[in-house]
């Protein structure tokens, strides 16, 4: 490519010697996957080229940065996305062709990177693509995994955790960068010495194990801007390599142990926690990336400027919930212990530097890890974290004295335990939510001591999604047709969307509509019947269900209603029923038993429903294997209906509901998480709302009084409903989902029976469904209620929530790039 743009002949050209030089092959010789190689190594020098150019512009503007630190990065596949953003995947498309080549083949050769295993992945992901569309200078920090989440396969009905090995042929949009190499310790202890010059104790760690981060960088492409930012992953590497010596005394075991070490690290996405050395596990991943990422951020400030004071000017740490809080301690040991400051000035510039994004409400899921473990893996920091503690307590007697509840209920460090989330409050500049009504539990229930210590901390990010991926790439019949009807720059501010609100009432733009709707179906249902080998009917409902499988999520009252559904349509075979399809995609946690025996549950659903042939195919049941970005692209422009029922309460914000509503479908959900700031932008009469409320639920939780039993023993069709998971109707084993059964009804079940209110819900759900059927069948209503979804989903981008955390919190500086 000689002006670097996409020229087709000399793009065509660039192909065929990539094939060539890589594979010593022709370009006929050459499966489809090195053809996909040699297409990313075409796309990846022009990304180089934008690459160096975004490097010199920052060098000359010196802008400040955000450091956006996550365990997890989601990114889907890169070659699509990066075509798009570039403004080649037009041209692209046709000079293949003319090569006989199909890019969607092609792009389905590439591996989905699965660095993490659910929305907050994904966010990160959006995030990233936005920052860059935005003309932001920022570095996503997060693990090379090489094995990223699993990749589930369904045998027998059941999950079965297979390893996704990503890399196994080499990913072509990555760089080694073994020059920004560091160093990480663990273990050992440390050495106090008195510096007389300084008049104060110097803290030295020695006894350690040490590990080398070597960083592999991924390009961000921006949005026709020329901009590319830089997504960091680290890799472990032994600092030594293989001890030959103690191989020659026969000390098989000293010989690689370095070698294992390094490799443990990095080896796979989440290790089970559910036994202590899983967690050591997690914690030493969480240091690993974290030290690395800070090291090389401080290094890279000190390249040019001298005052390490004034860090907070250039630099910003955005901690992605509690997973890389550990970043607090680690600031402070790296400017107490190497760059030789005061505590009283360290602390000043970590509480400039840090900010942090609080994801779940879930207390379970705010990390806590045991002191013994903690001390034993990380002793210098741990010694910081008591002293960021000892103060902390100083300030709280001070503040309330003589109230030991407060401290019991504040301290980082408590019953044993060092906790994460405390750590990032105290010590970050803000903390936010990401949905209005998740801050709002946050401030009034979950963190309400901290909130009314120091509320000016606490703010509100709504999550977004980028409308690159999820309608530019995922869905291009639509985003063509928006972009026919009002132009082009909903891809950088999608608030444009809002002018689509003038064909609500347009019979033929509402038809065209429905017709793009209809296709999506029609490539969804050849997708299923491919994996699945079943039959579904795009002119049935398409009713969907995807996400990460969690009891709060309630795929199980989704399966108990569709089980209610099944009844009635064996009860009164004449009655008018609109046929559906329930589609389900979700990967259940490798150790979270009961997630397990739920997706073999909607499985064994679906052997019967879909084969029983007296029901006339008016119900069908699919689980899509192996849920994941790229399938997900698909899903959610063929959806008629988006299933967000999780308990209200417990979601924090959501993402999926919000990719749902920009393709198109009309939100069935609780009021819970952004599914309230969605009914807000598209009017309750546009979404079906039920269950109980948030208030209702946390007033249950703390007070007591919901009685799943009574539910059971005064409604027979949902008593059926239970029976029928027990007496054989589903699995000749009537055992097998016996624990589903007692996890609803029995007393001993902790911390309460139906934890989730799935029965308490239910028929306000069957009764939010049959207003789904019923709307449906007036096929203008519907088409207007899909349209204005659409039309209303402006908010939701992941552009506002980033210019938000920029006004708001990070105050970074436009980079110009691409000279005009």
């Amino acid at each position: 490519m000689i002006d670097k743009q996409f020229e087709k002949e000399e793009f065509k050209k660039s192909v065929k010697e990539n094939v060539k030089f890589l594979y010593r092959k022709t370009l006929e010789e050459a499966t489809q996957e090195q053809i996909f190689q040699a297409v990313s190594y075409t796309v990846k020098d022009v990304i180089i080229d934008n690459w160096l150019k975004s490097q010199k512009a920052y060098e000359k503007q010196d802008p400040k940065i955000v450091y956006y630190m996550s365990m997890e990065f989601l990114m889907g596949r890169a070659l699509g996305n990066n075509l798009i953003n570039l403004g080649a995947y037009g041209e692209v498309k046709e000079a293949l062709e003319e090569l006989g080549l199909d890019i969607n083949c092609i792009e389905d050769q590439e591996p989905d990177p699965a660095l993490g295993n659910g929305g907050l992945g994904r966010l990160a992901a959006c995030f990233l693509d936005s920052l860059a569309t935005l003309n932001y200078c920022a570095y996503g920090c997060g693990i090379r995994y090489r094995y990223g989440m699993f990749k589930q396969e369904i045998r027998d009905g059941y999950q079965i955790e297979v390893p996704d090995n990503w890399l196994k042929n080499g990913y072509p949009f990555e760089l080694r960068r073994p020059e920004y190499a560091k160093e990480v310790h663990f273990g050992g202890y440390v050495r106090v010495e008195w510096d007389p010059v300084k008049n104060e104790n110097k803290f030295i760690h020695e006894g350690y194990q040490a590990v080398k981060a070597v960083p592999y960088d991924m390009p961000i492409t921006g949005y026709n801007n020329d901009v590319v930012n830089t997504l960091r992953i680290w890799d472990a590497e032994p600092i030594v390599d293989f001890n030959l010596d103690s191989f020659d005394k026969g000390d098989y075991h000293n010989a690689v142990e370095q070698e294992n070490l390094a490799r443990t690290i990095v080896e796979v996405l989440y290790p089970n926690d559910n036994h202590m050395a899983g967690k050591e596990l997690r914690l030493k991943q969480q240091y690993f990336f974290v030290s690395a990422s800070l090291q090389a951020a401080i290094a890279k400030y000190k390249k040019t400027h001298d005052d390490i004071t004034k860090l907070h000017e250039k630099v910003v740490f955005q901690m992605n919930d509690t997973h890389p809080t550990v970043a607090v301690a680690e600031l402070m040991r790296i400017l107490i212990d190497e760059e030789g400051l005061g505590w009283d000035q360290a602390w000043d510039i970590t509480t400039k530097c840090c900010a942090y994004t609080n994801h779940t409400i879930m207390s379970e899921a705010l990390e806590k890890w045991p002191i013994e473990l903690f001390s034993r893996l990380l002793p210098r920091v741990y010694q910081i974290i008591e002293e960021i503690n000892r103060r902390f307590i100083l300030e709280i007697q001070q503040k309330y004295p003589g109230n030991f509840e407060k401290i019991k209920k504040m301290a980082i460090i408590y019953d044993g335990q060092v906790k994460m989330a405390h750590l990032a409050i105290v010590a970050g500049y803000s903390v936010n939510g990401v949905a209005r009504l998740h801050t709002e539990i946050l401030k009034n229930q979950e963190l309400k001591d901290f909130y009314e210590m120091m509320p000016e901390k606490f703010n509100n990010k709504t999550n977004g999604i980028t409308q690159r991926r999820f309608l530019a790439h995922g869905n291009p019949l639509l985003a063509d047709w928006v972009t026919d009807k009002i132009g082009p720059d909903w891809i950088t501010d999608l608030s444009q969307l809002s002018k689509l609100k003038v064909y609500a009432d347009d019979e033929k733009a509402l038809q065209e509509f429905m017709t793009i709707k209809f296709k999506n179906k029609e490539r969804l249902a050849k997708y299923i019947l491919e994996h699945n080998g079943v039959e579904v009917d795009p002119h049935s409902i398409f009713d969907i269900q995807v996400k990460r499988l969690h009891e709060y999520k309630r795929q199980l009252l989704n399966i108990l209603h569709v089980i209610y559904l099944y009844n009635q349509i064996k009860a009164h075979p004449e009655m008018d029923f609109y046929p559906r399809t329930f589609i389900f995609g979700a990967k259940a946690s490798a150790a979270y038993a009961r997630a397990k025996k739920i997706i073999k549950l909607i499985n064994c659903v679906a052997d019967v429903v879909n084969n029983d042939a007296s029901i006339n195919g008016k119900l069908k049941v699919v689980f899509i294997e192996n849920y994941r970005v790229s399938n997900a692209e698909i899903i959610f422009a063929a959806a008629d209906v988006s299933e967000q029922i999780s308990t209200a309460s417990k979601e924090a914000s959501g993402t999926g509901n919000m990719k749902f509503m920009l393709n198109g479908a009309p939100t069935l959900g609780t009021m819970d998480g952004a599914n309230v700031e969605i009914v807000q932008e598209v009017g309750e009469e546009n979404a079906f709302i039920f269950g109980m409320s948030s208030d209702q639920i946390i007033n249950y939780e703390n007070n007591g009084g919901y009685d799943p039993d009574f539910i059971y023993n005064t409604d027979p069709e949902i008593r059926q409903v239970l029976m029928q998971l027990i007496n054989g109707t589903f699995s000749s084993d009537t055992e097998m989902f016996r624990d589903i059964y007692n996890s609803l009804l029995d007393k001993r079940n902790m911390p309460r029976p139906d934890q989730y209110f799935i029965l308490g819900d239910f028929r306000s759900y069957a009764e939010a469904q049959k207003r789904v059927e019923e709307a449906y069948k007036d096929e203008k209503r519907w088409a207007k209620m899909a349209l204005l979804n659409t039309a209303c989903s402006g908010k939701f981008t992941s552009d506002r929530t980033i210019q938000e955390y920029v006004d708001d919190i990070w105050h970074l500086d436009k980079v110009v790039v691409k000279e005009n």
